[in-house]
């Protein structure tokens, strides 16, 4: 062990930021011993972290997870605090490399309360704004940085193709080109990197900027009836055509990170795929970034999970991953991972690439310089000003599927002066359901979650002085045979989810939220607002019911974005990102091919305007 404080004087070419980043990185490789590189490696989760773990594995990653339900709500400055206090424990290692933090954030910096949440990837796919996107990931660079995390596991740039994927609400669009473009998030959350920056070096605008992740890596949306973690049956050829077309552009943006997928192709499991993952990813596209594992992706290559670890953690490393997200069991994976190198199972120069990759990342982002949080950016959480980019999101992802029977009397927009209106549906009123998964806990939950407006918040607001809005969740026979409603709002969709428990062989809308909709519609005239994380199955008898059907997907925090275009101030501009099946027989879906026969095709959107 070399004495405590080594290299304090600026004569350290890794200390000094006038020095270039590859010199910096060479200088410190060349001066750590084999337990602060796997130290570097290892990522381990808060709840097992200490100021004594981090000082005694010299860990050079911490992260969370995306909650579970029950948890009380988590503020931005207490995370900042924490994070803070891990990094306080690193700089007083013999080195004082900096940790990163990493964290969820896939549509806001959605764990915590107060913050803004956007919509969903599959909503922001609708929109085909990729100023949008790049905006949004802007805001939600700032309000995570206020949380003291440097580092975001987003965007998915998975490409869907079949709804029945439990990942589909992350995906922008079943259209590669879709998902391309939307890739601008990258420049959003890292800053866009100057003009002739080398494709797929890191890169990091500043300390209002977050480290951002593209994922998972690749082909996680094609798998057979889109099954989570499944098996994408494809040619090389296909793969990269439709699936790892997104990440040439997120490499062309700088990206500093990409997360391999838990899924297999052709039967073999991307996290030990070392042809995709180094001859592939690392040297023809040429990305010199860190490739993370995903959450225990160690443990789930073993079959059953956890099994033959030792195994596990030699294939992953030797196939290309420079830093495991343990995330709980971090002194079995530094004792395996020790041991394997020693052996020689695992060779050195492996190691040594893998902390290049590591150390590359948290130069360029400023760690060194800048390893604590900024307090300053708190009063970003939640601004005004970034409620107001979820709100423009909000309502260019509405998609309007249906504008009323009778052509020549559209029944939209509504009326915001009508006598007396109804609102009704399971997600009218429910800011919880209204956000989706990955909202304050990783599978989302209903309620107040945090602070926003429901769509029913959004119609009292909206509507005259003198009309008077009626909110039932489930109206009874009652309510429904009084002759005053002008019309009806009524809001369903899905419970929320994430990940495998959304894998759905026929998704649909829950709670009898169809046949809710089918009362109201037969005695009032109805709009139907579906808050959905994919395409669902559609009864005939609903759709010809309801004079007005809208895809509003999962808006988010900001309600009044679909009020706002429902009465009128803006018209509809959302187009479909996936194909809206009949019947899930028809899954999966291929606009090319002869026999495509959606409800609704790729790309459908009405508008209000009188053609």
């Amino acid at each position: 062990m070399a004495e405590a404080g080594e290299g304090t004087a600026m004569d350290c070419v890794y200390k000094n930021p006038k020095e270039g980043v590859e010199n910096r990185i060479q200088d410190l490789l060349q001066r750590m011993t084999v337990e602060e590189k796997i130290g570097q490696m290892t990522q381990i989760h808060r709840a097992v972290s200490s100021a004594a773990v981090i000082k005694d594995f010299f860990v050079g990653s911490v992260c969370n997870s995306a909650g579970k339900s029950g948890n009380k709500d988590v503020l931005s400055e207490d995370w900042a605090e924490m994070i803070d206090g891990f990094q306080t424990a690193a700089l007083e290692t013999r080195l004082a490399i900096p940790i990163i933090y990493g964290l969820d954030a896939v549509h806001g910096n959605n764990k915590f309360y107060g913050t803004t949440i956007f919509p969903h990837n599959i909503g922001l796919g609708a929109t085909r704004d990729y100023d949008l996107a790049r905006r949004i990931g802007s805001a939600t660079a700032l309000e995570v940085r206020a949380s003291g995390a440097h580092w975001v596991f987003a965007p998915c740039v998975a490409v869907c193709k079949d709804p029945r994927w439990g990942r589909c609400l992350e995906s922008y669009s079943e259209d590669t080109d879709v998902v391309c473009n939307m890739t601008s998030i990258v420049s959003g959350l890292q800053g866009s990197p100057p003009e002739g920056h080398p494709a797929g070096y890191p890169f990091l605008a500043g300390r209002n900027n977050v480290v951002a992740c593209a994922k998972h890596f690749v082909g996680d949306g094609g798998t057979e009836t889109g099954k989570n973690e499944g098996d994408t049956v494809a040619s090389y050829e296909d793969l990269e055509r439709i699936h790892m077309a997104p990440y040439l552009k997120c490499l062309a943006q700088g990206v500093s990170a990409v997360m391999p997928s838990y899924s297999r192709w052709n039967g073999r499991k991307l996290h030990g795929d070392r042809f995709l993952l180094t001859e592939i990813l690392k040297d023809k596209l040429g990305f010199k970034g860190c490739l993370v594992s995903d959450w225990s992706g160690i443990d789930k290559m073993g079959e059953p999970r956890g099994s033959n670890y030792r195994e596990c953690v030699e294939a992953a490393v030797n196939a290309g991953i420079d830093m495991v997200m343990v995330p709980y069991k971090y002194e079995k994976f530094i004792s395996e991972l020790t041991s394997l190198v020693q052996s020689g199972e695992i060779p050195m120069s492996r190691i040594n690439d893998a902390v290049e990759r590591i150390l590359r990342m948290k130069f360029t982002a400023g760690l060194f310089e800048h390893p604590f949080s900024d307090r300053s950016l708190l009063k970003f959480v939640g601004c005004k000003e970034h409620r107001e980019i979820a709100r423009e999101a909000v309502r260019k992802s509405l998609v309007l599927l249906k504008k009323g029977k009778d052509s020549e009397k559209p029944f939209l927009p509504l009326d915001r002066n009508a006598k007396r209106v109804l609102v009704a549906g399971t997600h009218a009123d429910d800011l919880g359901f209204q956000c989706g998964g990955w909202s304050k806990t990783w599978q989302g939950q209903s309620g107040q979650i945090t602070i926003g407006t429901t769509v029913l918040d959004a119609v009292k607001a909206i509507v005259g002085a003198e009309t008077e809005v009626v909110h039932k969740k489930t109206p009874s026979e009652e309510t429904l045979s009084e002759k005053d409603f002008s019309y009806a709002i009524v809001v369903v969709g899905e419970a929320p989810y994430a990940e495998s428990r959304g894998d759905d062989p026929e998704p649909s809308i829950h709670f009898d939220g169809a046949e809710v909709v089918r009362l109201v519609a037969e005695k009032i005239p109805t709009v139907a607002i579906l808050m959905t994380g994919r395409p669902v199955v559609l009864e005939p008898t609903m759709l010809e019911k309801v004079e007005a059907l809208v895809a509003a997907w999962l808006p988010g925090t900001e309600g009044d974005g679909v009020a706002d275009v429902v009465f009128g101030d803006y018209d509809f501009t959302g187009k479909l990102p996936m194909s809206w099946f009949r019947t899930t027989e028809q899954l999966p879906m291929n606009p090319e091919a002869d026999s495509y026969d959606p409800l609704f095709p790729l790309g459908f959107g009405l508008n209000c305007r009188k053609e």
